[in-house]
């Protein structure tokens, strides 16, 4: 078993900075990538920022000079640090990481999503 817990979410003002985590724990043999997406209500989920094992790490560009980032390979974590929010940024934000089990089984996992509401 596998799981994805993330935290850190809430509500901040415009051009506020928020910091999401995401750990990963279980029968963990391996961590190819890690990443968070997003939803807003009525959208599609969108890639926010991924990482992968070798620090390679991509943004798409409405978040690029906004958004970062950071892996800790040795506690399974990732975190993604946001700042200059903008109300368009609110969204059910979830961690998604790519996971290889002690049995060699490589899975798709996804957390249970945190709030991140941008408001006055």
């Amino acid at each position: 078993q596998v799981q994805l817990v993330e935290s850190g979410g809430g509500l901040v003002q415009p051009g506020g900075s928020l910091t999401l985590s995401c750990a990963a724990s279980g029968n963990i043999f391996s961590i190819y990538t890690m990443g968070w997406y997003r939803q807003a209500p009525g959208k599609q989920r969108e890639l926010v920022a991924e990482v992968r094992s070798g620090g390679t790490m991509y943004y798409p560009d409405s978040v690029k000079t906004r958004f970062a980032i950071f892996r800790n390979n040795t506690r399974n974590t990732v975190y993604l640090q946001m700042n200059s929010l903008k109300p368009e940024d609110t969204a059910v934000y979830y961690c998604k990481s790519s996971i290889t089990t002690m049995n060699r089984i490589q899975n798709i996992y996804w957390g249970q999503g945190t709030q991140v509401t941008v408001s006055s």
